[in-house]
Protein backbone atom coordinates (compact mmCIF):
# COMPACT_ATOMS: atom_id res chain seq x y z
CA UNK A 1 0.00 0.00 0.00
CA UNK A 2 1.34 3.80 -0.70
CA UNK A 3 2.28 5.07 2.88
CA UNK A 4 3.25 8.39 1.31
CA UNK A 5 4.70 10.58 -1.09
CA UNK A 6 7.81 12.97 -0.43
CA UNK A 7 7.71 16.60 -2.33
CA UNK A 8 11.06 17.01 -4.52
CA UNK A 9 12.13 20.30 -5.17
CA UNK A 10 13.70 20.71 -9.31
CA UNK A 11 14.53 24.37 -11.21
CA UNK A 12 13.48 24.30 -14.93
CA UNK A 13 16.27 26.15 -15.65
CA UNK A 14 15.34 27.77 -19.47
CA UNK A 15 18.90 27.26 -20.65
CA UNK A 16 20.37 24.23 -18.32
CA UNK A 17 17.44 22.51 -18.40
CA UNK A 18 15.57 20.77 -15.59
CA UNK A 19 18.13 21.43 -12.03
CA UNK A 20 18.11 18.78 -8.81
CA UNK A 21 18.66 20.27 -5.47
CA UNK A 22 22.30 19.99 -5.23
CA UNK A 23 22.64 22.62 -8.15
CA UNK A 24 20.93 24.80 -6.80
CA UNK A 25 20.39 25.15 -3.14
CA UNK A 26 23.82 25.91 -2.34
CA UNK A 27 23.24 29.31 -3.95
CA UNK A 28 20.44 29.90 -2.31
CA UNK A 29 21.56 29.17 0.81
CA UNK A 30 24.77 31.38 0.13
CA UNK A 31 22.02 34.22 -1.17
CA UNK A 32 19.86 34.09 1.69
CA UNK A 33 17.05 33.20 -0.22
CA UNK A 34 16.87 29.47 1.34
CA UNK A 35 14.35 30.62 3.89
CA UNK A 36 11.99 32.00 1.06
CA UNK A 37 12.31 28.98 -0.57
CA UNK A 38 11.63 26.51 1.75
CA UNK A 39 8.51 28.13 2.77
CA UNK A 40 7.50 28.08 -0.96
CA UNK A 41 7.98 24.60 -1.03
CA UNK A 42 6.02 24.05 2.38
CA UNK A 43 3.12 25.95 1.17
CA UNK A 44 2.69 23.95 -1.82
CA UNK A 45 2.89 20.66 0.47
CA UNK A 46 0.54 22.36 2.82
CA UNK A 47 -2.10 23.31 -0.21
CA UNK A 48 -1.73 19.77 -1.26
CA UNK A 49 -2.34 18.13 1.73
CA UNK A 50 -5.57 20.41 2.19
CA UNK A 51 -6.58 19.65 -1.28
CA UNK A 52 -5.98 15.84 -0.45
CA UNK A 53 -8.02 15.70 2.91
CA UNK A 54 -11.03 17.91 1.41
CA UNK A 55 -10.53 14.77 -1.24
CA UNK A 56 -10.72 12.10 1.20
CA UNK A 57 -7.46 11.61 1.07
CA UNK A 58 -5.07 11.22 4.07
CA UNK A 59 -1.71 9.91 2.79
CA UNK A 60 0.93 12.24 4.26
CA UNK A 61 3.72 14.11 2.53
CA UNK A 62 7.50 14.47 3.45
CA UNK A 63 10.04 17.06 2.75
CA UNK A 64 13.29 18.05 2.92
CA UNK A 65 14.77 21.38 5.25
CA UNK A 66 18.31 22.29 5.86
CA UNK A 67 20.04 23.68 8.71
CA UNK A 68 19.49 27.35 7.94
CA UNK A 69 15.95 26.18 7.19
CA UNK A 70 15.43 25.22 11.21
CA UNK A 71 17.13 28.56 12.23
CA UNK A 72 14.56 30.12 10.42
CA UNK A 73 12.43 32.98 13.64
CA UNK A 74 9.35 32.34 11.49
CA UNK A 75 9.30 28.42 10.63
CA UNK A 76 7.39 27.15 13.28
CA UNK A 77 4.70 30.39 13.13
CA UNK A 78 4.75 29.27 9.49
CA UNK A 79 4.08 25.72 10.03
CA UNK A 80 1.49 25.80 12.51
CA UNK A 81 -0.42 29.18 11.20
CA UNK A 82 -0.29 27.03 7.70
CA UNK A 83 -2.11 23.79 9.31
CA UNK A 84 -4.50 25.38 11.60
CA UNK A 85 -5.61 27.96 7.96
CA UNK A 86 -5.78 24.91 6.12
CA UNK A 87 -7.47 22.47 8.95
CA UNK A 88 -4.51 20.31 7.71
CA UNK A 89 -3.71 17.31 10.57
CA UNK A 90 -0.17 17.85 11.53
CA UNK A 91 1.05 14.15 11.42
CA UNK A 92 0.07 14.52 7.88
CA UNK A 93 3.29 16.55 7.55
CA UNK A 94 6.31 15.04 7.42
CA UNK A 95 9.93 16.92 8.14
CA UNK A 96 13.24 15.56 6.62
CA UNK A 97 16.40 16.21 7.98
CA UNK A 98 20.12 14.57 7.42
CA UNK A 99 22.90 14.03 10.09
CA UNK A 100 24.97 17.18 8.50
CA UNK A 101 22.14 19.04 8.98
CA UNK A 102 22.20 18.03 12.70
CA UNK A 103 25.59 18.15 13.39
CA UNK A 104 26.11 21.89 11.90
CA UNK A 105 24.16 23.66 14.74
CA UNK A 106 22.95 21.15 17.22
CA UNK A 107 21.41 22.65 19.71
CA UNK A 108 19.43 24.42 17.52
CA UNK A 109 18.74 21.53 15.51
CA UNK A 110 17.40 20.30 18.94
CA UNK A 111 14.86 22.98 19.47
CA UNK A 112 13.71 23.40 16.63
CA UNK A 113 12.73 20.01 16.20
CA UNK A 114 11.35 19.02 19.47
CA UNK A 115 9.06 22.47 19.20
CA UNK A 116 7.31 21.06 15.99
CA UNK A 117 7.21 18.01 16.98
CA UNK A 118 4.98 18.87 19.83
CA UNK A 119 2.97 20.52 17.57
CA UNK A 120 2.10 17.27 15.95
CA UNK A 121 4.56 17.41 13.12
CA UNK A 122 6.44 14.53 12.23
CA UNK A 123 10.52 13.75 11.62
CA UNK A 124 12.49 11.59 9.79
CA UNK A 125 16.18 11.36 9.48
CA UNK A 126 17.39 11.45 6.15
CA UNK A 127 20.48 9.43 4.21
CA UNK A 128 20.96 7.82 7.33
CA UNK A 129 24.28 5.92 8.14
CA UNK A 130 26.07 8.54 6.56
CA UNK A 131 27.06 10.93 9.43
CA UNK A 132 28.51 10.41 12.23
CA UNK A 133 26.67 11.10 14.96
CA UNK A 134 23.22 8.92 14.26
CA UNK A 135 23.15 7.10 18.24
CA UNK A 136 23.51 10.70 19.88
CA UNK A 137 20.88 12.21 18.05
CA UNK A 138 18.57 9.28 18.00
CA UNK A 139 18.71 9.29 21.49
CA UNK A 140 18.29 13.06 21.81
CA UNK A 141 15.94 14.07 19.10
CA UNK A 142 11.57 13.02 18.74
CA UNK A 143 12.24 11.29 15.75
CA UNK A 144 9.81 9.19 14.23
CA UNK A 145 11.00 7.61 10.71
CA UNK A 146 14.66 6.87 9.88
CA UNK A 147 15.79 6.58 6.46
CA UNK A 148 18.55 4.29 5.12
CA UNK A 149 20.64 5.43 3.07
CA UNK A 150 20.42 4.32 -0.78
CA UNK A 151 24.34 3.82 -0.56
CA UNK A 152 23.61 0.77 1.31
CA UNK A 153 20.66 -0.43 -0.55
CA UNK A 154 22.28 -0.33 -3.98
CA UNK A 155 24.67 -4.02 -3.40
CA UNK A 156 22.31 -5.25 -0.72
CA UNK A 157 22.13 -8.66 -2.51
CA UNK A 158 25.63 -8.84 -3.26
CA UNK A 159 27.61 -6.98 -0.48
CA UNK A 160 27.28 -9.12 2.90
CA UNK A 161 28.48 -6.37 4.92
CA UNK A 162 26.01 -3.97 3.84
CA UNK A 163 23.73 -5.98 4.29
CA UNK A 164 24.48 -6.73 8.04
CA UNK A 165 24.47 -2.86 8.50
CA UNK A 166 20.86 -2.91 7.06
CA UNK A 167 19.54 -5.80 9.24
CA UNK A 168 21.22 -4.11 12.35
CA UNK A 169 19.87 -0.41 11.40
CA UNK A 170 16.52 -1.91 11.03
CA UNK A 171 16.69 -3.87 14.30
CA UNK A 172 17.67 -1.02 16.44
CA UNK A 173 15.27 1.45 15.17
CA UNK A 174 12.57 -0.90 15.87
CA UNK A 175 13.91 -1.64 19.25
CA UNK A 176 13.59 2.28 19.79
CA UNK A 177 9.99 2.48 18.54
CA UNK A 178 11.30 3.88 14.89
CA UNK A 179 9.88 3.10 11.71
CA UNK A 180 12.11 2.37 8.90
CA UNK A 181 12.52 3.41 5.32
CA UNK A 182 14.96 1.75 2.88
CA UNK A 183 15.65 4.66 -0.03
CA UNK A 184 16.93 3.69 -3.24
CA UNK A 185 15.13 0.63 -3.64
CA UNK A 186 16.14 -0.70 -7.36
CA UNK A 187 14.83 -4.20 -7.72
CA UNK A 188 12.84 -7.00 -6.20
CA UNK A 189 16.05 -8.83 -5.04
CA UNK A 190 16.03 -6.03 -2.24
CA UNK A 191 11.89 -6.31 -1.83
CA UNK A 192 12.26 -9.20 -0.53
CA UNK A 193 15.25 -9.42 1.25
CA UNK A 194 13.86 -5.88 2.73
CA UNK A 195 10.53 -7.59 3.35
CA UNK A 196 12.01 -10.17 5.28
CA UNK A 197 13.71 -8.61 7.44
CA UNK A 198 10.80 -6.47 8.42
CA UNK A 199 11.40 -2.88 7.00
CA UNK A 200 8.73 -0.72 7.02
CA UNK A 201 8.33 1.21 4.53
CA UNK A 202 10.94 1.33 0.76
CA UNK A 203 11.65 3.79 -1.70
CA UNK A 204 12.84 3.87 -5.05
CA UNK A 205 12.04 4.13 -8.18
CA UNK A 206 11.48 0.38 -8.80
CA UNK A 207 8.19 1.45 -6.71
CA UNK A 208 7.60 4.56 -8.39
CA UNK A 209 9.38 6.98 -10.98
CA UNK A 210 9.09 10.73 -9.55
CA UNK A 211 5.71 12.33 -10.56
CA UNK A 212 4.23 15.53 -11.54
CA UNK A 213 1.18 16.10 -8.95
CA UNK A 214 -0.69 16.02 -11.77
CA UNK A 215 0.24 12.48 -12.62
CA UNK A 216 0.01 11.65 -9.14
CA UNK A 217 -3.75 12.54 -8.50
CA UNK A 218 -4.66 10.97 -11.70
CA UNK A 219 -2.77 7.45 -10.00
CA UNK A 220 -4.48 7.86 -7.25
CA UNK A 221 -7.96 8.28 -8.74
CA UNK A 222 -7.14 4.87 -11.00
CA UNK A 223 -8.75 2.05 -8.82
CA UNK A 224 -6.16 -0.52 -10.33
CA UNK A 225 -3.05 1.67 -9.62
CA UNK A 226 -1.63 0.40 -6.64
CA UNK A 227 2.22 0.49 -5.27
CA UNK A 228 4.03 -2.47 -4.06
CA UNK A 229 3.30 -3.04 -0.38
CA UNK A 230 4.40 -0.08 1.64
CA UNK A 231 5.94 1.92 -0.75
CA UNK A 232 6.39 5.89 -0.64
CA UNK A 233 6.22 7.33 -3.96
CA UNK A 234 8.75 9.99 -5.46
Amino acid sequence: ALAGVEALVRWPHPRLGLLLPEEFVVLAEQSGLINRLNRWVLGIVLEQLAAWRRAGIETPISTNISVVNLQDPVLYQYIADGLRAREVKPSRLRLEITETTVMADPNTALAAVKRLSELGVRFSIDDFGTGYSSLLYLREMPLDEIKIDRSFIANLARDNNDAIIVRSTIDLAHNMGRVVTAEGVEGQQSVDLLTRWGCDKLQGFYLSPPLAIEDLNLKLSTQNWNPRPSSTAN
